[in-house]
């Protein structure tokens, strides 16, 4: 695979920002949640019109405060019951395909066709199995080009499921011209891979996901030490004239089940930006920095 180094004359590396939706609405976490953290709190969302995981306003606000945009990539599911009837005793596949939205739905339409007016980019988040599917990541492409009325420039899998190279042609063959769903390292970091990758030598390009809210969760032992990980990262960033993506879903931005991850995110971003880093979505990265370096 090729590699392609951030080349700016006026920004010292690269800091793309992205947001996987996967869910907007806290359906069956609401019980799990309740009862295996002893806290009856998580119940409110099933009986009161609280939304803790539709956090598209308050994003919006935080990046528009910030004077950045970002990726949001939407997530085409298929339903439990167009699953094998095999499948529905599987714990698994519930967890999967309930809960989701539809793309088509009147308020996600409207979500995305306010994130897209206000200069935010769309992608796509190409649903569990569709990573060896170009049939179905065509179709979950068109469906929400469809909503946007016009094209869209990439997206991640869901899960970063892929299978390389294989995976990377489908997206090519379907008009994406990036990619976000590679991990360069097992937890967070780049481990030695600074730059976006040209598997096939030509303008279809992979960023390399350098951090995950998820994974600093589960690897640092405190939100202080999950801060000094992003405060180092970008500071090996500017080192190596890197483009570094970061992944925060917006449940995530919900404060009272993660709290201090919103103001991790907005530190993230203060910084980069002190630092000389470029900041926006992938899609614009893309056109402006790499398309143009071939």
């Amino acid at each position: 695979m090729a590699a392609q180094s951030f080349d700016s004359g006026d920004y010292e590396f690269a800091l793309c920002l992205t947001h996987d939706v996967d869910r907007v609405y806290k359906t069956f976490q609401s019980p799990y949640y309740a009862v295996t953290e002893r806290d009856p709190s998580h119940l409110r969302s099933l009986v009161t019109d609280e939304r803790p995981y539709w956090q598209f306003e308050e994003v919006m606000a935080l990046e528009d405060e910030l004077d950045v945009r970002s990726a949001w990539y939407f997530l085409n599911e298929k339903r439990i019951w167009e699953q094998p009837p095999s499948d529905w005793l599987d714990p698994r596949s519930w967890m999967l395909y309930t809960g989701r939205y539809d793309v088509r739905d009147p308020e996600i339409v409207d979500a995305i066709r306010t994130l897209d007016d206000g200069g935010w980019e769309v992608g796509l988040h190409g649903s569990y199995d569709s990573y060896d599917d170009r049939e179905r990541l065509r179709d979950e492409k068109d469906a929400l080009e469809d909503v946007l009325g016009h094209s869209i420039r990439g997206g991640r899998q869901h899960y970063l499921n892929t299978i390389e190279p294989d995976t990377w042609e489908h997206h090519r063959s379907i008009g994406l011209r990036y990619d976000a769903s590679y991990r360069a390292s097992p937890t967070y970091g780049f481990d030695g891979q600074y730059d976006v990758v040209r598997p096939f030598d030509d303008d279809f390009v992979v960023f390399p996901l350098t951090i995950m809210e998820i994974d600093l969760r589960s690897n640092t032992p405190s939100l202080d030490a999950a801060w000094r990980e992003c405060r180092r990262l970008l500071s090996v960033a500017r080192e190596h004239d890197a483009v570094m993506t970061v992944l925060w879903h917006p449940r995530y931005f919900n404060a009272d089940e993660f709290e201090g991850y919103r103001t991790l995110y907005e530190r993230t971003i203060r910084e980069a930006k002190a630092m000389g880093a470029w900041v926006g979505p992938p899609g614009e990265c893309y056109e402006q920095f790499v398309a143009a370096t071939p």
